[in-house]
């Protein structure tokens, strides 16, 4: 069956066509997917970034923060990270989808949404995960959540298939769209594929159900690398002539750059949220407190949270100059590498952390001889989450010249400062947990003032760098002689010809 096709000769990405067309296609009911693709990214940052919640609310008093509960909070966050980039492979398997999808009608926005809705409940069966960790039910509702996902994108795609001018022009045009979509079918349903199993497996032996999704998350990887050593051992093979090269889902080519940048900015402003939430939350004084407490002095009520909100300003200066380095660190990149957007991934997932890390240093007031331990969470979770960063630009500098800017490169101008801007917090991080081993005690005024403390380190290091920049050419000019000098030195030695 076929649809009313406009002619595109033009269109080769989305979002090429022209006005006219555009018109067109409204008046028969079809719409370009950038707006619905803004508000898919937008939902699963949030639902990504969110799964947090469980973990940063969960009560632990100081009589019983011994081994079993740092047990505990441990097995939250690795769950925590496992679901993290469950949804993140979520939401690259569906902007890779709709590379392939490139209008939408009415029909396919509203399998989106059933799709979305979907999504929306994981934090839900996540919950369920870590509250009751010894019961099946939150893992298995957990893998029927993925495989509706996958179900739904699996009718995504047959609709798509069914009516070819919503789909990309590449392949509308293409002899060979039922392989196609046999091949595409065959990538979204592996993910569901597995977790079925792991479904299963929870019933009778759930932890081999978290084995079996965490494959989820890694099996491209694998399935790439494994091809990488096929190639070595028997040699290059000439791709069939239908093979689907612009066709990006099953990661043979990394995310656009933009939309990695959308992404990892819609965590970051949902992380920084997440922060003044728990502060409007948790700190405002109740009525009949100020009255009984505090004979009705506001001043003196608030004042009493005056640890949470410094443990507020630290951690949200730690998030903002978090997205800051991430930003100085793609505005130099021209294009993300696969392993790259791995980086990302990893380092977004332990930024998605850092409400952890509020609530463990906010907790100094009421906890005070737990401050070691609040400190050494925070620390770790502040040097993962830069850590990666850190990663992802020595990853590229291992491939220069086709990611980075000249201005980035070795021997570039902005070189020096990048490596120094991207080492700062690692590197401070690091030493903060060191520190931790040996001091019995460590002072949470001071800890959240170096925090807030450190945009102040990054304007000291864009000077430090200019002059030992300044000073090197200097140097160099220095050592360097100067044309014609030898010649002028001997003239005087030379007979005269007058």
């Amino acid at each position: 069956m076929s649809g009313p096709q406009t002619p595109e000769p033009t269109l080769s990405v989305q979002g090429d066509s022209p006005m006219g067309t555009r018109d067109e296609d409204a008046a028969d009911g079809i719409q370009h997917s950038h707006r619905m693709l803004s508000f898919s990214d937008a939902l699963l940052s949030i639902i990504a970034t969110v799964m947090i919640l469980p973990v940063t609310h969960t009560e632990i008093s100081p009589e019983q923060f011994d081994k079993s509960i740092q047990k505990l909070l441990a097995t939250r966050i690795a769950v925590y990270l496992m679901t993290f980039l469950i949804v993140t492979v979520a939401w690259a398997a569906h902007t890779r989808l709709f590379q392939v999808v490139g209008k939408i009608d009415d029909t396919l926005a509203l399998l989106n949404l059933a799709c979305m809705m979907t999504i929306t409940f994981l934090p839900f069966t996540f919950s369920l995960m870590v509250t009751f960790p010894d019961v099946p039910l939150g893992i298995f509702l957990f893998c029927m959540c993925v495989i509706a996902i996958g179900a739904v994108q699996a009718l995504i795609v047959v609709y798509a298939f069914h009516f070819p001018y919503l789909l990309n022009p590449q392949i509308e045009r293409a002899p060979h769209r039922a392989l196609y979509r046999q091949h595409i079918l065959r990538i979204v349903l592996r993910g569901p594929a597995l977790c079925f199993v792991a479904a299963g497996f929870s019933l009778f032996f759930y932890p081999l159900s978290y084995l079996l999704m965490a494959m989820v998350i890694f099996l491209p990887y694998v399935s790439k690398a494994s091809s990488w050593c096929k190639g070595r051992l028997v040699g290059p093979q000439e791709p069939p002539a239908h093979s689907m090269e612009f066709f990006t889902f099953d990661l043979h080519e990394p995310l656009s750059k933009e939309r990695v940048e959308a992404f990892s900015d819609g965590v970051y402003a949902i992380v920084a949220t997440l922060l003044i939430l728990d502060i409007c939350e948790d700190n405002v004084p109740d009525s009949k407190d100020v009255r009984d407490k505090f004979h009705g002095s506001l001043v003196a009520a608030l004042s009493a949270y005056g640890p949470h909100f410094l443990a507020y300003f630290g951690s949200f200066a730690t998030v903002g100059l978090l997205w800051f380095a991430h930003h100085s660190l793609f505005l130099h990149i021209r294009k993300a590498t696969q392993s790259m957007g791995l980086l990302n991934t990893l380092s977004l997932a332990f930024v998605g952390g850092l409400p952890l890390a509020y609530q463990q240093t906010s907790a100094f007031a009421r906890q005070p001889r737990d401050e070691l331990e609040s400190v050494r969470v925070s620390c770790a979770i502040i040097f993962f989450a830069s850590i990666f960063q850190f990663a992802i630009w020595t990853t590229a500098l291992l491939q220069e010249q086709e990611t980075l800017q000249p201005s980035a490169r070795f021997g570039g101008r902005e070189h020096a400062f990048m490596f120094a801007k991207l080492a700062l917090y690692p590197c401070a991080s690091l030493l903060a947990f060191a520190s931790t081993c040996f001091l019995s005690r460590v002072s949470t005024a001071i800890f959240h003032l170096t925090q807030i403390a450190v945009p102040l380190t990054f304007l000291l290091l864009r000077l430090l760098v200019r002059l030992a920049s300044a000073l090197l050419r200097a140097l160099r000019g220095l050592a360097r002689p100067v044309p014609g000098a030898e010649e002028d030195v001997r003239a005087p030695l030379l007979p005269s010809t007058c």
